[in-house]
């Protein structure tokens, strides 16, 4: 046995293990713990010698992999990356599984993953761990969108798009003719139990190849794309399209949009459709009931569907039905005449009490979720000066529906208006065409075109008595201002707005002034025998309590008289749109001029037959703007 080292020995082993340690922890390829044995002999009697051993640990192994989470489609590639400490670098797996495979993914070695093509929605995970020590890994989670799935519907020219957003994104679809795409649907959010959202693709030409893919929106502003589709509209029979062509002038631009167009006169052909302002058909709905029903008027609701109102069997005014359709064309909702008179026998509220021939011409969807609708009813007068007595006169009713469609008030033009006073085509007595809201008062103003007069109406949401708070028009309660009294005024007028941003006091109102038996002098004189009637388009400022209506516009630049229907709004670049609705010199016209003196003609739509209302429209979808 060697006797234990002396005190100078082991002195001099320390600092040399100490050089050693430091030259060791040098070397980064350690993955163990390493033995080092060193030996001190002495100088002076080499037979005495000491040993000591020193063990050094590897450096720690780390690896960090980014992104820690990430969302795609299926089949799109993500880059992760991984950052190694202390080691020389990683192997990529997902699932579990190295490299992955066509069902989880896969990942190259230089960390770029492709997902899956999954058929719903999924999530897997990928992993780089330690070639060194494959314990030390590390992961991100991957959640695969499946790519949406585009599908024909009952409307030749509308797609259904369908696809699961996940929680708190939204999805879009945007579509064209190539991968450009141009146009796009509304937003719609994920739904709360991540179930498919599913979008209808619609403002397609007939016969045409288009290009689709869903844009997500997430709450931070970022977006992603799904893979493009293709979708192929159909066609429906020549012999049901209408004649429609369209122009723009040289140098001007109209204001952009689509035209709703609201078609009578020939009851082969399709009665509503919308167009590009190109003229080209892009969308259309076809009701199937009876043929030779009547459209007026379509509106687009705020949850995305039309309201649209069927007089049937050709009948203006008649039996009716009141449908609300989605853009596929499939009914959400309807109701005929006789399921209103169900409701109204039904109902509790004061004038309830009444049986109406059908709706017509106009309805009203209100803020609060209610629906006003213009009906007509029936009802034997006598004293009517120059007819038999009793005679079966015809009038207006007003009927206000809840949420629930139920009848909560109504009134009628009987209670409120001398019957003996008929200018126009009685007994028809009425005939009104247009009913709009007035936040300001929260009353309702109803053109009536037998009358000649625009009237407005004591509401109050539903608790108003229904007194005609004034008369606008020709023997009404104002003075007309900017023009000759009485050949100025409207006569048998279509289409009443309010144009301003006020509904009350001092307003500004735009109406299509049809012009029929349009009394030129004090005597009574009429337009149609020396003097042609012409129609013609004027803004009115309307003061309510100096009760005088000043005209601070008017078109007439078309002289030319539509007997019957028509429209005009302003647009929102400031231009006004009027339909000439059946002139009598030419094809139904849609006009869009500036608001200038003389007009300018901006462009203009021609159509076949008769377009009882033609209105531009941002989409065929709330909120967004082509």
């Amino acid at each position: 046995m060697l006797a234990g080292p002396s005190t100078e020995l082991l002195a001099a082993i320390r600092p040399q293990a100490r050089s050693t340690l430091r030259a060791i922890t040098r070397h980064r390829t350690w993955s163990k713990i390493l033995p080092s044995q060193f030996t001190a002999t002495s100088n002076k009697d080499p037979g005495k010698f000491v040993s000591a051993t020193v063990t050094v640990a590897a450096p720690k192994v780390a690896v960090a992999v980014s992104p820690q989470s990430a969302l795609v489609f299926a089949g799109q590639t993500t880059q992760f990356k991984a950052t190694v400490t202390g080691d020389a670098g990683v192997i990529w797996s997902v699932n579990g599984i190295p490299g992955g495979n066509a069902t989880v993914g896969t990942i190259d070695s230089t960390g770029n993953h492709t997902a899956p093509v999954v058929a719903t929605n999924a999530t897997t995970t990928v992993s780089a761990a330690s070639k060194t020590d494959p314990t030390k890994t590390a992961s991100g989670s991957v959640t695969i969108i499946a790519s949406g799935v585009v599908t024909s519907t009952a409307n030749v020219q509308v797609a259904m798009y369908t696809i699961t957003p996940p929680a708190g994104a939204s999805a879009s679809i945007e579509f064209g003719m190539d991968t450009n795409y141009g146009l796009i649907t509304w937003l719609q959010p994920a739904l709360p139990d991540s179930g498919a959202v599913r979008i209808l693709v619609a403002g397609m030409r007939l016969n045409s190849i288009y290009h689709m893919r869903a844009v997500l929106k997430f709450a931070d502003g970022s977006e992603m794309d799904d893979v493009d589709h293709s979708f192929t509209t159909g066609n429906v029979p020549a012999a049901s399209l209408p004649v429609i062509t369209a122009s723009s002038a040289p140098g001007l631009v109209p204001q952009s949009g689509v035209e709703l167009l609201d078609l009578v006169g020939d009851p082969a052909k399709l009665a509503v459709v919308a167009t590009d302002l190109e003229g080209n058909i892009i969308w259309n709905y076809n009701p199937g009931l009876t043929g030779g029903e009547i459209a007026n008027p379509i509106k687009l609701l705020p949850n995305g569907h039309f309201l649209i109102n069927f007089s049937l069997g050709g009948q203006d005014g008649g039996q009716s039905v009141l449908q609300e359709v989605d853009l596929a064309g499939q009914v959400i909702w309807q109701m005929s005449a006789a399921e209103l008179n169900q409701a109204l026998a039904a109902a509790t509220c004061a004038g309830c009490n009444i049986t109406v021939i059908g709706t017509h011409h106009d309805f009203l969807p209100l803020p609060n979720g209610h629906l006003i609708l213009l009906a007509s009813a029936e009802k034997l007068e006598s004293g009517v000066t120059g007819f038999p007595d009793p005679t079966n006169v015809t009038g207006d009713v007003i009927i206000d529906l809840d949420e629930s469609h139920k009848p909560v008030w109504v009134w009628s033009a009987f209670d409120h208006l001398n019957v003996n006073r008929h200018p126009m085509a009685f007994t028809d007595w009425t005939h009104s065409n247009t009913i709009i809201y007035s936040p300001d008062d929260k009353s309702l103003i109803l053109s009536m075109r037998h009358q000649d007069w625009v009237i407005k109406i004591d509401y109050n949401d539903g608790q108003g008595a229904g007194d005609i708070l004034w008369k606008l028009g020709y023997q009404g309660d104002f003075v007309l201002q900017g023009g000759s009294d009485p050949q100025d005024w409207f006569y048998a007028q279509h289409d009443m707005t309010i144009i301003s941003p006020n509904s009350s006091g001092i307003f500004e109102m735009l109406l299509f002034d049809n012009g029929n038996q349009r009394v030129l002098d004090a005597n009574g004189t009429i337009c149609g025998t020396a003097t042609p009637c012409v129609s013609r388009v004027p803004i009115l400022q309307v003061n309510e309590s100096a009760k005088t209506a000043a005209i601070e516009w008017v078109d007439n630049l078309a002289p030319t008289f539509s007997v019957f229907g028509g429209s005009a709004r302003l647009l929102s670049n400031g231009d006004v749109e009027f339909a000439e609705c059946a002139p009598n010199t030419q094809n139904a016209t849609i006009y869009e001029v500036t608001r200038t003196t003389p007009p300018q003609v901006v462009w203009q739509l021609q159509a076949g037959q008769n377009i009882y209302r033609g209105f531009r429209i941002p989409s065929l979808y709330p909120g967004v703007q082509w």
